[in-house]
């Protein structure tokens, strides 16, 4: 059983003044695995009161300083790659292959940031001015429980790379791989009030952080539910804000698609993450002429997959994350049924062999219109919605009937012309032919799936303000 009672504030492990504890939950078993204390209003005032003290004299770091910082981090959080994996495993039921990768990708963000930094000037003239490019003061991350240490060292590289000093909350429901992401953190040796680290409710330590006149930027991923009612919080104090919210990402086939290829890639876009991912390619949008060899593809896809052990690396699909998010999934595959969907494989309950922990079948609906809410809202689970079009204007058509505009997937036997449709996608990210991750270049959503890009110069520059100087020596 473990226990973690402590938070991180200026520069040192401390005692909340918050009481309230939170039990972990391994999601494969359902036991109680550990408990967390958690941080209230007055322990983000302290972390922010640490943060704001510190940023004068980060704020006015060079950039090779500010390089060897995040070398540092990266080294520190690599050499917890293994406990970050366990900790992914037993809290949150990633499958192995994925909890590995977590644990990397988690430390490459910051040499993605370092990358970025040497190559960016702080300092350019324009006209007939200089302007320099200022953090932007102290930071809020708001970081989301699906993908805890990634969201966390994403967010605070860029950060760093900018000089701006912050505020970390991560969710409550990641206690175990935050305390190793803050160990690894704090064995960098970064000055004292730089980063700081408060677990707690959203609305405590949350709202704190949105209505503070000292926090000048907010960077949240999360719902959007929950990112509107930050922007509304935050408007009373002018913030600057970054959002990373919620996604219905189609993938389209493209009639001339080689679906052997396409249809295993579209179910890995589906169901990444188990199903919790806000770049999930949920809805599959399919030329009604190959509908039948699709469905055939898809059938034969799931049943391959293995859904259980997220520690046996034969494993495809773990456990959701919580009894709360099996609930939301089970009301939305009735509601599919409901709203009359045909049902292609999977449905309600558990898959077959499993008594217990919290997994959900991987579940496949076609005969779906574009009003229906299995089409419309983000389920965050392993469900797949297929509509059917005629023609690339309908498709296009389709892909964008939607409130998000995150990710999309195109997939064609020419490249050229999946492209041409990617230009017409609204959405922040378009991948064509292939699951790609590009670190340096910008992620963030159309309309409902955010405000802001994160990664890469887009991503730097949302911790900066331009300052131009004007006049004699500019």
């Amino acid at each position: 059983m473990r226990e973690i009672q402590q938070l991180y504030i200026d520069g040192a492990f401390v005692e909340p003044h918050g009481t309230e504890t939170v039990e972990m939950i391994n999601p494969a078993t359902e036991e109680v695995i550990g408990r967390a204390r958690l941080g209230d209003a007055e322990d983000t005032r302290r972390a922010i009161a640490a943060a704001k003290r510190a940023f004068p004299v980060f704020s006015r770091t060079g950039k090779e300083e500010r390089l060897g910082m995040l070398r540092r981090l990266q080294e520190a959080v690599l050499a917890r790659a293994d406990d970050l994996r366990e900790a992914t495993l037993a809290e949150y039921g990633g499958p192995y292959a994925r909890a590995s990768w977590t644990a990397r990708y988690a430390a490459s963000a910051f040499q993605d940031a370092a990358e970025t930094l040497a190559g960016y000037a702080l300092s350019r003239s324009v006209g007939a001015s200089t302007v320099v490019m200022d953090p932007v003061g102290v930071a809020a991350l708001i970081t989301p429980w699906n993908s805890s240490a990634g969201s966390l060292c994403s967010k605070l590289a860029m950060a760093v790379a900018a000089g701006c000093t912050c505020v970390i909350k991560p969710s409550e429901m990641s206690a175990l791989q935050t305390q190793i992401v803050t160990e690894a953190l704090h064995a960098a040796g970064l000055p004292e009030g730089v980063f700081n680290v408060v677990a707690g409710r959203g609305e405590e330590v949350g709202g704190a952080l949105s209505e503070s006149p000292d926090v000048a930027k907010i960077s949240f991923t999360g719902s959007t539910a929950t990112g509107k009612a930050i922007l509304r919080a935050a408007a009373g104090t002018l913030k600057r804000v970054s959002l990373a919210l919620g996604g219905k990402s189609p993938t389209i086939l493209l009639e001339d698609a080689d679906l052997a290829e396409a249809v295993p890639f579209s179910l890995q876009a589906a169901f990444q993450n188990n199903g919790q991912a806000c770049i999930a390619g949920s809805r599959l949008l399919v030329p009604r002429a190959r509908l039948a060899e699709v469905l055939a593809r898809v059938r034969e896809g799931v049943a391959a997959m293995k859904v259980g052990d997220p520690r046996d690396p034969a494993t495809t699909l773990g456990p959701l994350a919580s009894a709360a998010q099996v609930a939301r999934v089970q009301r939305y595959i009735r509601l599919g049924l409901e709203e009359g969907a045909t049902l292609v494989t999977g449905g309600e309950g558990r898959p077959e062999g499993l008594t217990r922990g919290y997994f959900v079948r991987p579940t496949v609906f076609a005969d779906v219109r574009s009003e229906m809410a299995i089409a419309r809202e983000e389920v965050f689970g392993p469900v797949l919605a297929i509509l059917t079009y005629e023609g690339e204007e309908e498709a296009i058509q389709l892909a964008n009937d939607s409130d998000f505009g995150l990710q999309a997937y195109v997939f064609s036997a020419s490249v050229p012309r999946a492209r041409a449709v990617a230009m017409r996608l609204q959405a922040g990210r378009v991948l064509v032919n292939g699951l790609h991750h590009d670190p340096l270049a910008p992620f963030g959503g159309f309309k409902q799936s955010g405000i802001g890009r994160e990664f890469g110069v887009l991503g730097l520059e949302s911790f900066l303000e331009p300052k131009a100087i004007l006049g004699p020596g500019a």
